[in-house]
């Protein structure tokens, strides 16, 4: 309905300059002098981003801007359309997430959004996107519901609820597990989500759930829910967790003596579970559309160039964030001008785009439709798990 709104505000008031202008005996209707329209050459236009970028998670945010980036100065060589970024730091918290979003969002050259990090932040952030008519794309948000906000909210991350089902399948049929233990953190929207699809995953499979076991952001001390699980021997040990947690979790369950499976949710899939735990990481299986060391030129140009450029090894965040912003571009590139709704409805036409995360499509929701790799840790780094 605002979508229709607007468009009938738009003709009422092209039919008034008409008017106008014929009443003053002039045949023509002046120039707009609006630049946002194409006028043959490249598109140009701003697209705000809203990271985390300080406090405790801003390994996350720091991934992402960086793919974003590497990305922006490819895109702008091209010469397709021209893209200027607008970063805001949101801290990783609601608040902040908000603020910067109507910041962004009362610049009127900003024509949409990337981001916010978290599920928990976009929860706010997108409705705020979809009242005032910006497109806006979360690259790393997977928690359930998040395209559903509105016409206006797309994602190109992999959801929970396709991840967490495939690796799971394949873990219960590689160790015949019939018994699991569920470790989550309480206190965020995507490890909560990863927790509600692991849990009804797991009961959909007839496994038994002998313990779910919770957790807090930065906590350092896994002692109380790990001593509890050793107990039980469960055959794998599902954890919902971001990948700074996850990997201080795996390497105190060695040390303790679990030696049973970990199967991982989204934020597991880092290099850097690998570097925090070390040789506790062995045996961890996640799903992801990122698999770095996939034979494919397109995504070896992407490691080099990155490697290159940042001293890291990309991970899914860098991954997703840069294909999504080639996404933006080729949302600019169809819609021909630099407008919010123009560029709303172009996203909402992409179908199989070629990326580093394998061919790219929104579904009528918004939602991303991919199929998700499944990977296991082994000989320190992400194998294929086959």
């Amino acid at each position: 309905m605002r979508k229709i709104a607007k468009k009938s505000y738009l003709l009422i008031s092209v039919f008034m300059l008409i008017l106008l202008a014929a009443c003053s005996g002039n045949g023509t209707v002046p120039a707009s002098g609006d630049s946002s329209k194409n006028t043959g050459g490249p598109v140009s236009a701003k697209i705000g981003v809203i990271s985390y970028l300080s406090g405790p998670g801003a390994a996350y945010g720091e991934a992402i801007t960086n793919g974003f980036n590497l990305a922006l100065d490819e895109i702008n060589k091209k010469g397709d359309v021209k893209i200027e970024l607008v970063i805001e730091d949101s801290a990783g918290k609601q608040e902040q997430a908000l603020t910067v979003a109507q910041k962004l969002m009362s610049d009127d050259d900003i024509v949409g959004l990337l981001g916010p990090t978290l599920s928990t932040e976009m929860n706010v952030v997108g409705p705020e996107a979809d009242l005032n008519g910006i497109p806006i794309m979360g690259t790393s948000t997977t928690a359930a519901g998040i395209p559903q906000i509105g016409d206006y909210v797309f994602r190109n991350s992999l959801p929970e609820s396709l991840a967490i089902p495939a690796a799971l399948e394949k873990a219960v049929a590689a160790n015949d597990a019939k018994t699991v233990a569920i470790l989550y953190g309480n206190d965020d929207l995507f490890t909560k989500s990863g927790y509600d699809t692991m849990k009804k995953e797991a009961e959909n499979m007839g496994l038994d759930i002998l313990t779910i076991e919770t957790f807090q952001k930065g906590q350092s001390d896994y002692n109380a829910q790990l001593t509890k699980i050793k107990d039980l021997k469960p055959d794998l040990i599902l954890a919902s967790a971001l990948y700074n947690e996850g990997a201080v979790i795996m390497d105190q369950a060695r040390k303790m003596g679990i030696d049973v499976p970990f199967v991982g949710g989204n934020g597991f899939n880092s290099p850097q579970v690998i570097e925090i735990a070390g040789d506790a990481s062995e045996g961890l299986i996640v799903a992801t559309p990122w698999f770095g060391e996939k034979d494919e030129p397109k995504v070896q140009e992407f490691v080099k160039k990155y490697e290159e450029k940042y001293g890291a090894k990309p991970d899914q965040f860098a991954a997703q964030a840069y294909d999504a912003l080639y996404i933006m571009a080729e949302g600019l590139k169809n819609a021909g001008e630099a407008d919010r709704d123009a560029l709303r409805d172009s996203l909402a036409e992409i179908k199989d785009l070629d990326g580093v995360l394998g061919k790219f499509s929104f579904d009528k929701v918004g939602d991303v439709v991919m199929e998700p790799t499944v990977l296991i840790i082994k000989e320190g780094k992400f194998q294929l798990f086959e």
